[in-house]
């Protein structure tokens, strides 16, 4: 982040006021799914429990963004100026680093897959979202206008194109056991990654391609703040809804079950009374 530029006071607070979204929305539903949780079957519970870690990680990085953000600039003559401490880029990529692999292993361990396919596909995808977060950052802290921030930008669109050929590929390989409504929302799911994390490139570009600094670090911060809520309780919600699709169907295989064994037994104790 270029250090030197001062803010308006709306734009200030455009960004002050995104974190604080953030923050509120990763709260909510921190809450919601701890609370939805246990409307879910143990056997399909997993997934929950990680979108549930995964927003309070969020959570907890955002309450740090926003205090960086707020030590990061003081107010005079009407403006903000960046004469503070630093404003820390690390907070959002650790939050990255964490909280994607962890998306994408929710999205596999929510579809009941076999265990080697599962075990396959959270192994592929847990590496490329790591080198993919890992080579975003050096990109990210180097200059606007820098060979750096090139270099690195495309080095991380590689793991970022292999992450989707996973999902839209190998994935597909796998859902003809899927339910009609379950294969819907995941299709869902898939194009709501492509759409969010689609926004993060736009957000790093950002500063190389718009000339006034302000207005780009600006364009960055929320398109990055936005992107995370569509990316993580949004996406959430998707996981939850498969979830609780996939425990009233075992409950209704179960209830089935049950039901026939009553019937069977009725049916065995009837005859051994005309026996008698």
């Amino acid at each position: 982040m270029n250090q030197s530029f001062e803010l308006t006071r709306g734009q200030f607070d455009l960004v002050y006021n995104s974190f604080s979204l953030t923050i509120a929305a990763m709260g909510a539903s921190l809450i919601f799914f701890l609370l939805m949780r246990e409307r879910v079957r143990p056997d399909h519970r997993i997934a929950v429990t990680i979108t549930t870690l995964v927003v309070a990680i969020a959570f907890y990085h955002y309450l740090r963004i926003f205090s960086s953000w707020s030590d990061a600039f003081t107010y005079a003559d009407g403006r903000y100026v960046a004469d503070g401490r630093p404003f820390n880029e690390g907070y959002r990529y650790v939050d990255w680093l964490l909280t994607v692999p962890l998306l994408l292993a929710e999205l596999v361990l929510v579809l009941k897959l076999a265990k080697t396919t599962t075990r396959n596909l959270i192994i592929k995808l847990g590496i490329a979202a790591v080198a993919m977060i890992a080579l975003g950052y050096p990109g990210e802290i180097a200059a606007a206008e820098s060979t750096t921030r090139t270099v690195y930008g495309v080095l991380s669109t590689i793991p970022f194109l292999y992450i989707l050929y996973v999902l839209f590929v190998e994935l597909g390989r796998s859902l003809d056991k899927q339910s009609p409504r379950v294969r819907k929302l995941l299709d869902g799911m898939r194009f709501l990654l492509l759409a969010t994390w689609g926004v993060y490139p736009l957000a790093y570009i950002a500063p190389s391609v718009i000339s006034n600094d302000a207005t780009a670090e600006v364009v960055r911060q929320v398109g990055y703040s936005i992107a995370d809520i569509l990316a993580k309780p949004l996406f959430g919600m998707f996981i939850l809804a498969i979830a609780i699709i996939k425990s009233r169907t075992d409950d209704e295989v179960t209830g089935d079950a049950m039901s026939g064994d009553e019937v069977s037994g009725d049916a065995a104790e009837r005859r051994a009374m005309a026996q008698a």
